[in-house]
């Protein structure tokens, strides 16, 4: 069992900045597939970005690339979102999920262990 906490949300203007962390706890001595997802109200949890057990292979949805990137530090056992240029339409609800895989990508249904999530809230 993993336990994922999030944290570093809040409210930024646009074209701000603001890393989040999630921060696992547990037996992650196993290794886990890593990645940020994000929900608005009435809609699904969509991708954000991945990245694999290792630390490589960062894959991002269309809507972040060249803003947002994702690392991780394996010795904390923590993965952060560096978010860069925010708009208003990043305000979200963002939530880091953890993978039994070496990467599970965009695909929301592979991860197994989800953390309770992290208001972000751009102001135009």
């Amino acid at each position: 069992q993993v336990q994922l906490v999030e944290s570093g949300g809040g409210l930024v203007q646009a074209g701000g900045s603001l890393r989040l962390s999630c921060a696992a706890s547990g037996r992650t001595s196993d290794g886990y597939a890593m990645g940020w997802f994000r929900q608005v109200p009435g809609k699904e949890r969509e991708f954000v970005a991945a990245i694999s057990r290792s630390g490589g292979v960062p894959r991002y949805a269309d809507s972040v690339k060249g803003r947002f990137t994702i690392s991780r530090d394996n010795a904390k056992n923590t993965v952060y979102l560096q978010m860069d240029s925010l708009q208003s339409e990043d305000t979200a609800v963002y939530y880091c999920g953890a993978a039994k895989t070496y990467y599970s990508g965009s695909n929301r249904s592979a991860y197994d262990y989800w953390g309770q999530g992290t208001q972000v809230t751009v102001s135009s």
